[in-house]
């Protein structure tokens, strides 16, 4: 079971602890993945590559609004032109 995001394949990464009298001593920095199902397959993906997810899809929901809103209002032009 490797700790690889399935998404952009980021792993662990190395790290020091330092003490006072500054002795170095190495330490593994794991990512933080989390078990996630897209299109019906489960995943193991990063909390940072979640965040992007969620990014993209508020955009969109954003986008498809604005598109919705641009119609209704080209309808109501249109259905005013035609009541003159």
């Amino acid at each position: 079971m490797s700790k690889q995001c399935d998404l952009c394949k980021r792993t662990a990464t190395k790290g020091a602890s330092r003490s006072h009298s500054k002795i170095q001593t190495l330490k593994r920095q794991n990512i933080n993945l989390q078990a996630k199902t897209i299109d019906g397959l489960k995943l193991k993906v990063c909390t940072s590559c979640m965040r992007t997810m969620a990014k993209y899809e508020r955009e969109e929901i954003e986008v498809k609004a604005k598109v919705k809103a641009k119609v209704a209002a080209d309808k109501a032009k249109a259905a005013a032109a035609k009541a003159k």
